[in-house]
């Protein structure tokens, strides 16, 4: 791959996204036509599953997962072939098998589990750009994405803070790097965010994309009735 056009999609926490979210990553697809597709991570969201306390008026585990599923397949037919970072949601069953001291191998692998063909997943991905410099996606480091990317040494794109959304640009006599956070794709009315009301920072929807080794964060624009204006 050429990574002349890479999207990164940010948190979808399948099946809570935000009801237009594919829409609006098939509008990324038809301006852009990335070459390489980089899912940040939480992917699903596994609220049935998490250690706090889950709404009993949203889904049980199985039923998640099974909508999560659908949501995932159709990402999947919009972009067959991904690169996945683990992520703290994404890996739910396999941090509580850890805790009950289940070996990672007896579980089923994320693409089975989500029944997709071609994703691949990583803890972190360095990737070359066309500039010749090297660039690294992970989910999180930290909420200072900024600082994470100066002590990594390069360009750090990350998501998991969902209320930062945007590029920042440091220089060393060698080169000028950057710093991007993709945001989330989650519909902040869901039960599932109910923890979003009582605090002051908002969630920000939007994804990443970087063409010829530039940062381009791409803002998801609601109208007044939490509806996307359907353009980009």
């Amino acid at each position: 791959m050429s990574n002349r056009r890479i999207l990164v999609i940010s948190d979808l926490h399948a099946p809570y996204q935000h009801k237009d979210a594919i829409k609006f990553l098939a509008a990324i697809k038809e301006k852009y036509n990335p070459d390489r597709v980089i899912n940040i991570g939480d992917e699903v969201d596994n609220h049935a599953m998490s250690s706090h306390p889950s709404d009993a008026s949203l889904y049980s585990a199985g039923d998640e997962l099974k909508a999560a599923r659908e949501v995932i397949w159709q990402l999947e037919e919009l972009f067959p072939k991904m690169d996945v970072m683990e992520s703290n949601h994404g890996s739910l069953a396999y941090r509580k098998a850890l805790v009950a001291g289940i070996p990672k191998e007896i579980l089923r692998p994320y693409k089975e589990v989500l029944d997709v063909k071609h994703w691949n997943w990583h803890d972190k991905l360095t990737l070359t750009l066309p500039n010749k410099q090297p660039c690294k996606f992970i989910h999180t480091y930290g909420a200072n994405y900024l600082l994470s990317s100066q002590k990594c040494g390069i360009s750090l794109v990350q998501g998991h803070w969902h209320g930062r959304f945007g590029v920042q640009f440091w220089g060393t006599e060698e080169r000028l790097n950057f710093a991007m956070s993709v945001g989330c794709l989650i519909d902040d009315k869901s039960m599932a965010y109910a923890y979003n009301k009582v605090t002051v920072e908002r969630p920000i929807l939007g994804s990443g994309m970087i063409v010829d080794s530039q940062p381009i964060p791409i803002p998801m624009v609601l109208n007044r009735k939490g509806k996307w204006i359907g353009r980009i």
